[in-house]
């Protein structure tokens, strides 16, 4: 069996996981998932109701609607963390306060479970950063110049001396254009006003 048909002996579970795990590895996955798992309970609480034998328990509040707001923008921004990574400082921030919010509004956070995962979301955002491409997948470097393009420094490489003006102004800053005095003969006004 040559190595090139391995692959297709692979269970395609195998295959899957392999590829969830890639996936995950390209953005900031924790992040999202609990910032996501932040607003579940944020929006579920005001909405819920307890049953305790015969007594039912609602622990619904005039911050319904915003209780749902909140839950909602923390799943959206989860989702955004997921699928658009590059927006991954702003969805982090956004969901710190979005968490630090919660806690007037919304039971003190989804009952602080949800303020915690949230916060701790937002934080995960922040903080992550893209990793480094492996050697695999880094591009082929640029063919070397021939020799007969660039002379001078390929010679002084080889310890030759330099043709003649081969650094000729290298050194010195380009000159910027005399400074006008019109402005000060006019008054300092433009010529248009």
């Amino acid at each position: 069996m040559s190595p090139e048909s391995q692959g297709q002996n692979e269970h395609y579970l195998s295959v899957a996981r392999r590829g969830f795990r890639t996936w995950r590895g390209d953005r900031p996955f924790w992040a999202g998932l609990f910032t996501m798992l932040g607003g579940a309970p944020i929006m579920y609480f005001p909405y819920a109701n307890m049953h305790l034998g015969n007594v039912t328990l609602a622990m619904s509040t005039t911050a319904g609607a915003g209780s749902l707001i909140i839950g909602v923008l923390l799943v959206t921004l989860g989702l955004t963390m997921w699928f658009h990574s590059i927006v991954r400082v702003f969805a982090g921030v956004a969901a710190i306060l979005l968490a630090l919010i919660s806690i007037p509004v919304a039971n003190i956070g989804g009952f602080v479970i949800g303020f915690l995962f949230a916060l701790i979301g937002g934080a995960l955002s922040v903080s992550w950063a893209p990793g480094e491409t492996s050697a695999k997948e880094e591009p082929a470097p640029a063919a070397a110049a021939p020799a007969e393009e660039a002379p001078g420094i390929l010679s002084f490489a080889k310890g030759e001396p330099l043709p003649e003006g081969a650094l000729h102004g290298a050194g010195i800053p380009e000159q910027q254009a005399p400074y006008e005095t019109t402005a000060e003969a006019e008054g300092g006004r433009h010529r248009a006003g």
